[in-house]
């Protein structure tokens, strides 16, 4: 079963809809990287900007991610079991 971990911080203007999306798919996890253990999650997945969103197996490993940017839902949907 795949997640999804989507990486925010307060300021950004495209965060928001990076969170709504995902929040239309079951396990999901929100890190804002301003805080240490988001800023810890996003450098082991190699994020430096926001909306992040990455989609990991069962055991961590990333499958496909966006970095910067906000899949369409189309998008999204096809990477998520």
């Amino acid at each position: 079963m795949q997640h999804l971990k989507v990486f925010v911080k307060r300021d950004c203007q495209k965060c928001p809809a990076a969170k709504e999306l995902a929040s239309r798919f079951p396990h999901t996890e929100v890190y804002d990287i301003e805080q240490a253990d988001g800023l810890a999650e996003a450098a082991f997945y190699s994020v430096l900007c926001t909306p992040s969103i990455v989609v990991v197996d069962e055991n961590g490993a990333e499958v496909h991610a966006w970095r910067c940017t906000v899949p369409s839902p189309r998008e999204l949907a096809e990477w998520v079991n």
